[in-house]
């Protein structure tokens, strides 16, 4: 399967097909998870006009696919890449429980299903910052 699979992306425009399917399956993936632990419904906040969580929620998918995006340029191989997706994933929601941890003078995740823009672009601003970092130690 390995060899089929190296076959496969030495091809460039199969190669992009399969990095892009595996980006956005790691983001329905990794989206479900924080839907998971957050106390509010991130699709139903933002069909109902909540922009903290639409900038919670764009700050998540951005650093994940900005932390992809370093694995695919480093040119490691896509499993690699899949490996450093799901590690960048974890330390983005370790920071964001680490967030939390460390306002305690409010909830985090109330505040952002109260719209509280303030703390929607911290987090978003979190999310994006650290996806540079995780990024940058891709594959050292």
């Amino acid at each position: 399967m390995g060899n089929e699979v190296d076959r496969l992306l030495s091809n460039s425009y199969a190669a992009s097909l399969v990095y892009v399917s595996l980006v956005v399956l790691s983001l329905i993936v990794f989206l479900s998870v924080f839907e998971l632990v957050t106390r509010y419904n991130c699709w139903k906040e933002i069909k109902n006009g909540n922009v903290a969580v639409a900038m919670a929620t764009s700050g998540k998918i951005f650093g994940i696919c900005n932390i992809f995006r370093f694995s695919i340029e480093a040119k490691v191989s896509v499993y690699e890449s899949l490996i450093w997706g799901i590690f960048g994933f974890i330390i983005l929601l370790a920071a964001y429980f680490l967030f939390e941890f460390l306002t305690p003078v409010f909830k985090i995740d109330d505040e952002i299903a109260k719209d509280n823009r303030a703390v929607g672009f911290i987090a978003m601003i979190i999310s994006i910052s650290l996806s540079y970092v995780i990024g940058a130690t891709v594959i050292l």
